[in-house]
């Protein structure tokens, strides 16, 4: 499970040996401004030629390309709602890693405080990687198709939820999910972290209980990711769907209005 960590807690640890300072930002947000000593790993270099997760030797090589190794600990910071950082743990932790850290404080927050950024692009050397899966964080379309007991979180948009969108060309949900979009997962006042009774009070009105096993999805994993973390740090039992509503519209699996 990631360790949330403070500001002070990264800015201490910056170009020590042991840690490495991964930004999961796009690859222009880097450029605009990063930690000194951060390294860059955009969702784009997690993703195939078709836009979907990527093989595992492809992740573990994104990750081990920029000097993650065995024995370095990543250390992960975002901006906004955080959904960056979210997916890169949670590959992370697929890909076996129990040493992650994520910086509690908002990238922008970081900055308006007067903290170090710098804008050059930090020198990579390649390390190895060792991929120990965990297929247990991960949920599969089969899955999502009979789910037993299991409850489907949608944590998109109401209106993609309701199917009020022009996006998708088969509009609507999974059949049976809940909907509490991502952002209601997400951190506030600067933080990427929300508030552990106010997770559980807005989970609870979708009628998702302490004790049930959940099934996160969005359109592309990358959403859902949110709550997933926030959910994992409260203690649920939860799984990614990685494929999400766009996996699922493009099978012939019914849909939802």
């Amino acid at each position: 499970m990631a360790n949330f960590v403070s500001a002070d807690w990264v800015a201490e640890r910056i170009g020590q040996p042991g840690y490495l300072v991964i930004d999961p930002r796009s690859a222009m947000r880097y450029l605009m401004g990063h930690l000194r000593g951060a390294v860059s790993v955009p969702f784009k270099k997690l993703q195939g030629p078709d836009g979907k997760l990527a093989e595992p030797e492809q992740l573990a090589s994104a990750f081990g390309n920029v000097g993650l190794s065995d024995d370095v600990s990543p250390v992960l910071y975002d901006h906004q709602d955080g959904r960056n950082a979210a997916m890169a743990v949670w590959v992370l932790e697929y890909l076996g890693r129990d040493d992650v850290h994520i910086m509690d404080l908002r990238y922008e927050s970081w900055k308006e405080q007067g903290r170090e950024v710098l804008y050059r692009p930090v020198p990579t050397e390649a390390r190895p990687f060792t991929v120990q899966l965990t297929p247990s964080l991960r949920a599969s379309l089969d899955d999502v198709a009979d789910p037993g007991n299991t409850i489907l979180l949608d944590t998109r948009t109401t209106e993609e939820f309701d199917g009020n969108v022009e996006m998708d060309h088969r509009p609507g949900h999974i059949p049976g999910a809940v909907n509490l979009p991502h952002a209601e997962t997400a951190g506030a006042d600067g933080n990427l972290l929300i508030d552990e009774f106010e997770l559980r009070e807005r989970l609870g009105i979708v009628g998702i209980a302490n004790n049930d096993s959940v099934i996160a999805y969005c359109r592309s994993g990358v959403r859902a990711s949110v709550a997933w973390l926030a959910m994992r740090q409260a203690g649920y039992d939860v799984r990614l769907y990685d494929g999400s509503y766009a996996e699922w519209m493009d099978s012939d699996r019914p849909v939802e209005l």
